[in-house]
């Protein structure tokens, strides 16, 4: 008796005549390629996309075939590998998420769908489908004849290898969560179905080729095989929700099936070579296997209605024949042959014979050796360089900015930073300011004070300190608000789970801990955030207090800022060595300003080389020699194949760390020359205080404009960040506020009361609850308002 029967529904998959299983195709949402291309093309091709204007709309007539009538036939399977192909292609032009939004539905639950902008995700459900068109093909196909049941067998490896293929290879490409279709237990479920079901039409063939029942048990042994393995992949739990019903049941007595026939089988080759005991113990065992299913079937009418009506006639018709058969070699055995009839358990294990494999098309695994063919057509958007390329450029860029920006200038920044620093330590230049304009205040502290006075001094950046210690209670006043909101819901909800009689509801209401994880992980991470915000502005106000007094001078008028700077005109300094002794510190200084302005240009002259440094016409000829080498038109580009070129170019930048080091070298000379002629100035000016205090005083005013600038772009800063905190914080706390409410609302129905029947305490007795709340007036929701489940006195 054959168990293949080729009958299909409208949608593709097997009916309930069949005893095996189709996989229904994956349905879509229309997309259009043809305006995010053209836009991706103009800006970052910077070409014109009128001249793949015929491309752009290939593609899209492409994806409408490939996706819509979609049943089991071939010119579907076609349409689709021929899409497949072409997208291959044409993710070695542009990047995955190019910009266009893909819409796929499960398979198997049509509710759930997934939607992204991932070219990776498109290919993937492409080739779910095209895995599905070849177990719908399977299905179709005839078993009455050798020709339709090879034709069977092909098509279910070509699908088993499909799944696996989809599963170890594309999936993983993907950059999005995927349907649960497609996840690696589902596939996984699928090539293995897939693989039984070729292996079953191995075993067709060899009933209907009249082959020997030893090698008939044999290959009925290997499908039970495949039968358990799918059985054991199918029933992951991740798997619940998405596996059809009926199916791990159908695996199952499928596998017991395929035990007993292999079992029959060998039974009618011990009759055939005189072995009367193990023929009747062979039997048994079959029988033992048929008694299973009876037992599965008879034990629980979900089975009866979950199984297809053609599995369970075979598997009746297949307890009949086994016990039967049975009944005659057990009569013969005891009248005639008497021969010992062996246990079961001793009975030798029948070696599967294996002969269904996962094949994966070849065109699938390399779709480039068919482009420009009959199956795939010509390669579209051929003229546009492999996206690779502007990955490498990329690549590169990275690169050249670690090299110029990072390693390069950085340390150009970090010798002309420690020479700041020195001349700091030695208050260079104030020290020689302060003899050479004995009164009058520095350009640079003029320039600070005007600024500090025109943002209000003083008193203006102690309103920005003071708005944003405001701004930070607000914030936690919001956070708090949040918190209470599910504090009061959580009490509610003690009150409820505590109230509805056993036997009720409140089974299907979920506790709130369950349900507030994310609303608490939110509020946990702004605290957090809140605290650190707090902290920082303790720092400014810190440092605000601190010069305080000197933002205040600088906020007044420059006369009364040059009337707190001590003057030395009424001492001048008239030593003739001592003039000469700054007339040398003064030449060195001049040498080191000289030296951080020709350092700056050259800085500047770096930056402008790197700028001017594209890699792409380079990248574009490697690219033209890497493909003359290349047999497909898929060009399968790793950017390691760029390094040596990378190398190259980059080499270039190495003549720069020489100039760092002899600047180095001349900056250090330079910088031990000012300190040998600052501790002769020292020794000349030790008996002028004025001077000193001169000096002293410069050098606090303009440390003064420094930390004044820093507090008020921080300030500012913070200003902007708590104003988008806030926002982010009535978000939050609205949705904890809208979950109680809504909580609040099916607690009500949980116990039988409207929305104005709210009991003064949930945790009195029903009729006490309803008595009272017939004596209250109807309370209206305030969102605005802390949750309080008690009645206003």
């Amino acid at each position: 008796m054959f168990l293949f029967r080729p009958a299909a529904t409208a949608d593709g998959v097997a009916n309930d005549n069949s005893t095996m299983f189709a996989v229904k195709f994956k349905a879509t949402e229309k997309t259009i390629f043809n305006k995010a291309l053209a836009e991706y093309i103009a800006s970052s091709y910077a070409e014109p996309p009128e001249v793949y204007r015929d491309d752009l709309r290939v593609l899209d007539e492409l994806r409408e075939a490939a996706t819509a009538a979609l049943d089991g036939n071939p010119n579907v399977l076609k349409r689709n590998i021929r899409y497949y192909g072409q997208l291959a292609f044409i993710l070695s032009k542009f990047p995955a998420d190019v910009g266009i939004s893909f819409t796929w539905y499960n398979s198997f639950t049509s509710d759930t769908e997934v939607s992204c902008q991932d070219l990776y995700f498109e290919r993937a459900s492409v080739l779910f489908n095209i895995g599905a068109a070849y177990s719908q093909l399977g299905c179709r196909e005839g078993h009455s004849d050798m020709d339709s049941l090879n034709r069977a067998f092909n098509y279910f490896q070509q699908a088993a290898g499909t799944f696996g293929y989809l599963q170890r290879k594309i999936v993983g490409e993907c950059r999005t969560q995927l349907t649960t279709d497609m996840s690696a237990y589902m596939l996984t479920a699928l090539e293995n179905l897939m693989l039984c079901q070729a292996q079953e039409c191995v075993w067709h063939r060899s009933a209907l080729s009249r082959m020997k029942d030893a090698n008939i048990a044999r290959i009925a042994t290997h499908v039970a095989e495949l039968y358990e393995q799918a059985m054991q992949s199918a029933s992951q739990g991740s798997l619940a929700g998405t596996i059809p019903n009926g199916w791990v049941d159908h695996l199952k007595v499928k596998g017991l099936y395929f035990r007993a026939e292999a079992q029959q089988r060998k039974s009618m080759s011990c009759l055939a070579s005189s072995q009367y005991g193990e023929e009747v113990a062979r039997l048994q065992a079959a029988q033992e296997y048929c008694n299973q299913i009876s037992e599965l079937v008879s034990y629980d009418q979900r089975w009866s209605k979950l199984l297809r009506a053609a599995v369970l006639e075979m598997v009746k018709s297949q307890a009949e024949l086994v016990g039967s058969n049975r009944t005659r070699a057990e009569h013969d055995n005891d009248v005639i042959y008497l021969d010992p009839v062996p246990a079961i358990s001793s009975l030798p294990d029948i070696s599967p014979y294996k002969l269904a494999e996962s094949k994966t098309p070849e065109i699938i695994e390399n779709p480039g050796k068919f482009l420009g063919g009959e199956e795939l057509g010509p390669p579209l958007f051929k003229g546009l360089v492999p996206f690779v390329i502007h990955q490498a450029a990329s690549l590169y860029e990275d690169r050249k900015d670690q090299l110029v920006s990072k390693d390069l200038i950085t340390a150009l920044d970090e010798l002309t930073a420690d020479c700041e620093s020195v001349l700091n330590s030695l208050n260079m230049p104030h020290a020689l300011e302060a003899i050479k304009k004995p009164i009058g205040l520095p350009p640079n502290i003029l320039v600070g004070a005007d600024e500090i006075r025109s943002d209000g001094g003083y008193i203006g950046i102690k309103r920005l300190l003071d708005s944003a210690i405001v701004s930070n209670t607000r914030a936690n006043e919001l956070l708090d608000a949040a918190e209470k909101a599910l504090y009061d819901e959580a009490q509610e909800d003690q009150r409820v789970q505590q109230r509805v009689p056993k036997g009720g509801r409140q089974a299907k209401r979920i506790e709130s801990a369950e349900l507030t994880n994310k609303f608490r992980a939110e509020i946990a991470k702004y605290r957090d955030v809140i605290n650190r915000a707090r902290e920082s502005d303790a720092t400014i106000k810190a440092q605000v207090d601190m010069w305080s007094q000197f933002f205040s001078l600088l906020g007044s008028p420059r006369d009364e800022i040059e009337r707190q700077v001590p003057s030395t005109t009424a001492n001048p300094i008239t030593d003739p060595h001592h003039s000469q002794i700054v007339g040398r510190l003064q030449q060195y200084m001049d040498e080191i300003t000289l030296m951080k302005r020709e350092r700056a240009k050259s800085t500047e002259k770096l930056k402008r080389v790197a700028n001017e440094d594209d890699i792409t016409p380079a990248l574009n000829e490697e690219m033209q020699r890497l493909a003359a080498l290349s047999a497909t038109p898929i060009l399968q580009f790793e950017l390691h194949q760029f390094e040596d070129l990378f190398a190259q170019k980059l080499d270039k930048y190495m003549t720069w760390r020489k100039y760092i080091d002899e600047e180095r070298e001349a900056q250090l000379e330079l910088l031990d020359s000012i300190r040998e002629a600052n501790q002769a100035f020292l020794v000349a000016r030790s008996n002028h205080p004025l001077l000193q205090q001169r000096e002293k005083a410069l050098s606090n005013l303009e440390t003064a404009v420094k930390r004044y600038r820093e507090a008020s772009f921080n300030l500012h800063d913070g200003a902007r960040f708590y104003v988008s905190l806030e926002s982010e914080l009535q978000k939050l706390k609205g949705g904890c506020l809208d979950f109680a409410m809504a909580r609040h609302l099916d607690a009500l129905e949980q116990l039988g009361l409207s929305h104005g029947e709210t009991p003064t305490d949930l945790a009195q007795a029903p009729e006490q609850a309803s008595n009272a709340a017939m004596q209250q007036p109807n309370l209206v929701w305030d969102p605005t308002m802390p949750l309080k489940y008690t009645t206003p006195k």
